[in-house]
């Protein structure tokens, strides 16, 4: 799912900086995923707005109560291949940790750089109040605690990362939350190479 001062770009909403590995694109990562939605598209929500952020640039805010588990809105952009993804990614300033992409499904990447809605300004946070859960290769915005009236919205980007990615690049991607178990950046825990090796070895 970089960051850097974005114009009005959720900073680092998916994709990668510019790793040398097969995969160009620093995608973000749902964090659980469910079949069978026949929701209507929910590009905007009665529930939140979109305003300049304390964490960064634009943030995305409850104008009144959230309560758990609530769909608050849908992750809406250009539907376009990985090679597109991967194409436009390649077109960014090595400097810029700008980045829209959010892989919806194996043949499938959200550009809301293209077409977005307010969705694309949730903020990253290491202490979520929301989490992304894909359905039908759809990305959504789902309440994981009860959210107050004027509380920011956040996730956890989970930006994809590869052990061979440059310090300086992984550095474009440092957290701003605020959150008292802050881990300092928006991306996953363990790189992505690292994760392969270990779902290999577990067969």
């Amino acid at each position: 799912m970089p960051k850097q001062p974005r114009r009005e770009t959720s900073r680092g909403t998916s994709s990668k900086s510019k790793p040398k590995s097969k995969s160009k694109s620093k995608t973000k990562r749902p964090r659980k995923a469910k079949q069978g939605s026949r929701n209507a598209p929910i590009a905007a929500s009665p529930l939140v707005e979109a305003r300049n952020s304390k964490i960064h640039g634009r943030g995305v805010y409850a104008i009144a109560p959230i309560k758990k588990g609530t769909r608050v809105i849908e992750y809406l952009g250009d539907r376009i291949s990985h090679a597109e993804a991967d194409r436009r990614f390649a077109k960014k300033s090595e400097e810029d940790g700008h980045t829209f992409l959010f892989i919806a499904s194996n043949r499938t990447v959200i550009d809301a750089g293209t077409g977005g809605n307010d969705a694309r300004f949730i903020n990253h946070s290491c202490n979520p109040n929301c989490e992304t859960v894909i359905e039908n290769s759809r990305v959504f915005i789902d309440a994981i605690r009860n959210i107050k009236a004027g509380e920011e919205l956040g996730y956890d980007y989970q930006l994809t990362w590869e052990s061979t990615d440059e310090p300086a690049e992984l550095a474009l991607y440092d957290c701003r939350c605020g959150a008292k178990r802050c881990r300092g950046t928006m991306l996953d825990r363990e790189p992505l190479d690292k994760q392969k090796n270990s779902k290999k070895k577990r067969r």
